[in-house]
């Protein structure tokens, strides 16, 4: 029964994205609170509500030498925190966790940490998720004991990760991409090992502060319910703090001869791993939307895509290839890659790049710039299709500072794409002459 109730209301929402005249449910910005700005979009499909809580305290925060610190500092705050009632240890708020039979997930990516709850929305149960919350958000304990056992448990999995390819080309590739920008460092087993409980402390003191929050709420509560759930996350979390210093910029990948951009890693796979990427838009750049349509056709449609068809359906080089675009509010980056025999190696990287310089060059033909858009905008409705994944589109508005109608305006600005604008922003950002290149595993 609840799995029919869920599908009739996914219809219903998605029917309802292309057939009524205000389609798409209205994002509204809520009141700020503690300096943090925030959002809502009400929902009566389900009886659920989602809450996202995005804190500029990513990965590229962390000091020379810590790489992980910002991780910890969030993977940690579930495990001891100091609420209303006194202190929580990691067992009771696992229990009211199962007891509330509620999510709570706790991530970070580059740019920002995200804190995320989903409960059902009846007032009590809510309130209690949000109440166990905002006690972690404001006064995590980082127990000395606790952050001795993380940290070596993060050194194991880090070991491991290093006997895997695709850890190690990432790690590499991140590294000859970002250059001196702070997302080119990873964590190590060295490196976590230099965290303790004060850099923890001293980490969530500096960034975990209202002015660097944004609020994200999507489900059944209304404009008064909201406003109460930001007030109770945020209540006991510092407005500001200590000025923190400005992030370099992101420099464009630089023009370097072949040999000076492509690394070679020996490593004992059956497989040969590539990368190949640089430098390319932030989220609200006005040319997203032609990179995306023209990555569509490039490497990001699957088996419609001149990658796939180049590499894989005339060659057999390799199971799967394709590329994309990674923006971010501050920095993004493009990437290819693919996973093929070592002896292959060369040829499969030989045809990947021409691919794509043929693409730079060249830009879509007419006939597959219609079926790149047609299958972008009649795919849209399954990006909204549930409460998480608005979530999701109205966390990515709200962190990059887009126009709070860019879900309604979604397709119309896929659809004005031109053959032009793809190829000049191709053009504009992409050069096959700045492309970093890792090959992994290849024998000579």
């Amino acid at each position: 029964m609840h799995a029919l109730k869920n599908t009739i209301g996914i219809f219903l929402l998605s029917f309802g994205v292309f057939n009524s005249a205000h389609a798409i449910l209205p994002i509204e910005k809520l009141d700020s609170y503690n300096g943090a700005k925030a959002y809502l979009v009400q929902t009566k499909t389900l009886p659920m509500v989602d809450i996202e809580v995005s804190i500029d305290a990513g990965d590229r925060y962390d000091p020379v030498g810590k790489s992980g610190l910002a991780d910890m500092t969030a993977a940690l705050m579930n495990y001891g925190a100091r609420g209303s009632e006194g202190l929580l240890n990691e067992a009771q708020i696992a229990d009211e966790i199962a007891d509330l039979g509620a999510n709570i997930g706790l991530s970070v990516s580059g740019e920002r940490a995200t804190l995320r709850i989903r409960s059902l929305s009846r007032k009590d149960l809510r309130d209690r998720a949000v109440r166990l919350v905002a006690a972690m958000l404001s006064a995590p304990t980082y127990d000395p004991k606790i952050v001795e056992r993380e940290k070596q448990r993060m050194i194991t999995n880090l070991l491991e990760a290093e006997t895997k390819p695709e850890y190690v080309l990432e790690r590499r590739f991140k590294k000859s991409v970002y250059g001196n920008y702070p997302l080119a460092y990873s964590p190590s087993a060295k490196s976590i090992a230099t965290v303790n409980t004060v850099d923890l402390k001293q980490f969530h003191k500096q960034f975990y502060r209202g002015d660097r929050m944004i609020v994200s709420i999507v489900g059944d509560v209304d404009r008064v319910q909201a406003n109460e759930i930001v007030q109770t996350l945020l209540q006991k979390v510092p407005v500001s703090g200590p000025a923190i210093s400005k992030l370099p910029e992101l420099q464009r990948s630089v023009v370097e001869p072949l040999m000076q951009r492509e690394v070679q890693i020996p490593f004992d796979s059956q497989q040969a791993h590539i990368a190949m990427g640089m430098t390319a838009v932030t989220r609200s750049n006005p040319d997203y939307f032609p990179l995306l349509v023209g990555n569509y056709i490039l490497g990001g449609g699957g088996f419609v895509s001149r990658l796939m068809a180049e590499v894989r359906e005339k060659r057999g080089l390799a199971y799967s290839v394709s590329s994309y675009f990674v923006p971010g509010k501050d920095a993004g980056i493009f990437q290819a890659g693919l996973q093929t025999k070592n002896d292959q190696a060369v040829l499969a990287l030989e045809v990947m790049s021409s691919t794509i310089a043929k693409f730079i060059a060249d830009g879509p033909t007419t006939s597959e710039l219609i079926a790149a858009k047609s299958n972008l905008m009649n795919g849209y409705p399954l990006r909204i299709d549930n409460n998480r994944k608005l979530l999701d589109n109205v966390s990515s508005i709200a962190w990059n500072d887009l126009p709070l109608d860019t879900m309604d305006v979604w397709t119309k600005q896929v659809e004005a794409v031109s053959l032009e604008q793809v190829t000049n922003a191709f053009q504009k950002y992409l050069a096959m002459d700045r492309m970093q290149i890792v090959v992994l595993g290849a024998k000579k």
